[in-house]
């Protein structure tokens, strides 16, 4: 089964993914930091699952989860500096996106609907 990437919304603040709007990492990140980071979001997402039923374990690696989507710029105060709204977590269409995304769904459906004609 493949998927397909999340779509991005026009300013690259956010992807969409099931209708909800999810912030990306800051792009000034230096790639190398931007590396790092994600290494450690993915150390702490293993150290979650391997946590199972003993609690401090898990608040423990809950937090180096959260401490790295901060760092990342997925949590926390945002990455931008032209003063808009945060919209993590809210669904699309109730957001200033949502007239983009219908089009862009509207769009998608008629593309569909072409290649299904030949």
């Amino acid at each position: 089964m493949q998927t397909s990437p999340p779509i991005e919304t026009p300013d690259g603040r956010y992807i969409v993914v099931r209708g909800r709007l999810w912030r990306k990492s800051n792009p000034r990140l230096p790639p190398e930091r931007l590396m790092s980071l994600v290494s450690d979001l993915m150390s702490a997402r293993r150290a979650v699952r391997q946590a199972g039923a003993d609690e401090g374990r898990l608040r423990h690696a809950r937090d180096a989860v959260n401490a790295a989507k901060i760092a990342l710029g997925e949590r926390g105060p945002v990455w931008w500096s032209d003063g808009a709204p945060d919209f993590n977590r809210h669904l699309v269409t109730s957001t200033p996106y949502a007239d983009w995304y219908h089009a862009r769904s509207a769009g998608d459906a008629a593309n569909d609907t072409d290649s299904d004609a030949g």
